[in-house]
């Protein structure tokens, strides 16, 4: 039996005969009797729903709220208004090391709800308590809140028939309440995701987490949605080119590596790592996070080293899979700065020199565009 916190909807997915596997000190589901493929399938060609509970909450609230988080995070916040979401990232303020990425929604100038992952969010919680400026609050509510993923193409309609609002830009996020539940409980409809079609995370209170799933179920029937489990959202993230944190990035990769200097502010003043980052800018860092794909039947996995010759290690795999969509294997690893972006590399796969071509993510082109 797999242990750790369980989401509220832990026996819904029991019932659905989900497979549980332990992520972040959560078990949650990996998969469902469907399979991870056709899990997959459904994202990319109607529409899917996760159980992302495990995903951190903490808020940062009080008189200067929004301004302590431009300070401390990367990206910088006064590029977004209130109702927005914005990608970024908490790095280690002497290495610049990223300790985690996450997303910030800024509701107010006094209120900024930052969604980290499962395994950092107390990391985060305690670094941003502790230097926080008087009269600025942060809450870990991880425990408190449930966030449910629909994405695909068929998202939109999903939620239009629950009486959710739908159809905002991406990256905002409009606060609604579930028509027949509680109306003091609110549920915040955001256009984010991590599979690169479109869709929906929504956050809402544990009180209203089972008659959320099941009319997003009952609803999502004719629009063929089907309940998801982690491995295809991790084979979906890959093909799109997304970065994990632990396997691909983590406190000893810095957003110069990763390739993520799109969501530093290197304008600001200040936020944690920024001498160190701009140091190894300018510098140019020595190794980064490359798309691999397989010219042969080869299927890349963590930890597998890269060589350009038979005898030249350049690097290791960080993520790989089988791309459900490709038939063919696709991943991501860091590499020597000097290895070109096009270069042909070799991954050992089991004892085997298998080829692969390094490429730009994304792999696939979503059916829906997120932008």
């Amino acid at each position: 039996m797999v242990e750790g916190k369980r989401s509220p909807l832990h026996a819904r997915h029991e019932s659905l005969g989900a497979k549980f596997s332990e992520f972040g000190g959560w078990s949650m589901p990996l998969e469902y009797p469907t399979g991870v493929v056709k899990e997959h399938t459904a994202v990319r060609e109607a529409v899917g729903i996760f159980d992302v509970s495990h995903l951190g909450k903490v808020m940062v609230s009080g008189p200067g709220a929004a301004d302590y988080v431009n300070a401390t995070l990367t990206n910088d916040l006064r590029k977004i208004g209130p109702g927005r979401a914005q990608y970024t990232l908490c790095c280690d303020a002497e290495t610049g090391g990223i300790v985690d990425d996450l997303i910030a929604y800024l509701h107010t100038e006094e209120r900024v709800l930052l969604v980290p992952n499962a395994a950092n969010s107390a990391e985060v919680a305690a670094r941003l308590a502790a230097e926080a400026p008087e009269g600025v609050k942060i809450s870990n509510l991880h425990d408190d809140y449930v966030v449910l993923a629909v994405q695909g193409t068929k998202s939109d309609e999903v939620l239009a028939a629950v009486g959710l609002p739908a159809g905002h830009d991406y990256m905002s996020f409009v606060e609604a309440h579930l028509p027949g539940a509680d109306e003091s409980v609110g549920i915040v409809v955001c256009r984010t995701g991590y599979t690169g079609e479109r869709g929906y995370e929504l956050i809402a209170a544990n009180s209203v987490a089972l008659e959320l799933w099941d009319a997003l179920m009952a609803a999502g029937a004719e629009f063929g949605l089907v309940p998801c489990g982690l491995g295809a959202r991790d084979t979906l993230r890959t093909e799109m080119g997304y970065p994990l944190h632990g396997q691909d990035i983590s406190i000893e990769v810095t957003p110069n590596q990763a390739r993520l200097g799109w969501a530093v502010g290197w304008n600001k003043d200040h936020f944690w790592g920024r001498d160190a980052l701009l140091a190894e800018k300018e510098a140019g860092p020595e190794r980064v996070l490359r798309g691999i794909i397989a010219t042969g039947r080869g299927i890349p996995r963590p930890h597998m080293s890269v060589s350009l010759t038979q005898d030249l290690m350049v690097g290791e795999v960080t993520s790989g899979t089988f791309s459900p969509t490709l038939r063919k294997g696709v991943g991501l690893a860091l590499v020597s700065a000097q290895v070109a972006p096009d270069a042909e590399v070799g991954v050992d796969v089991r004892g085997r020199r298998e080829i692969f071509q390094i490429v730009k993510p994304p792999f696939v082109e979503p059916s829906t565009s997120e932008s």
